[in-house]
């Protein structure tokens, strides 16, 4: 590799941790296959140009979290966080499918994380109580 692929890959590097600014964690669970939708939210003003891509995206129809990352050619961990963000916001949605709500096979993973981290949004100062049993 040449000093002028080192350099393409610092800037690369330098603009992911930007975008993100510094993070490198998702508030929310989310999987490479989380599904999402636009929602009635919109990004906050200091929120970055790959927010509104990613709402565009998302407007146009639903899109997974692997196809984002692709669609934008960014890192999987950078748009996880972004769509985070999105979610906070309410600009995008998990949206529920009849088959989340399967009664014979009871409520899908992405299901729960996703009531799981609506609640902790609603109340981030609850306290967690251990399972009976």
């Amino acid at each position: 590799m040449t000093v002028h692929g080192h350099a393409a890959e610092d800037a690369a590097f330098v603009r992911t941790y930007a975008l993100t600014r510094g993070r490198t964690k998702p508030r929310h669970l989310l999987a490479l296959d989380t599904v999402l939708d636009a929602g009635p939210g919109r990004p906050g003003p200091a929120q970055v140009e790959e927010c509104e891509e990613i709402l565009a995206l998302c407007r146009e129809r639903r899109r997974s979290v692997t196809e984002l990352a692709g669609r934008l050619r960014r890192p999987v961990t950078a748009v996880k966080v972004l769509v985070s963000d999105l979610l906070d916001a309410d600009a995008l949605i998990v949206p529920v499918t009849a088959s989340d709500t399967d009664s014979d096979a009871g409520p899908s993973t992405q299901l729960l994380a996703a009531l799981s981290a609506g609640l902790k949004r609603k109340w981030p100062d609850a306290i967690a109580y251990p399972q009976a049993g």
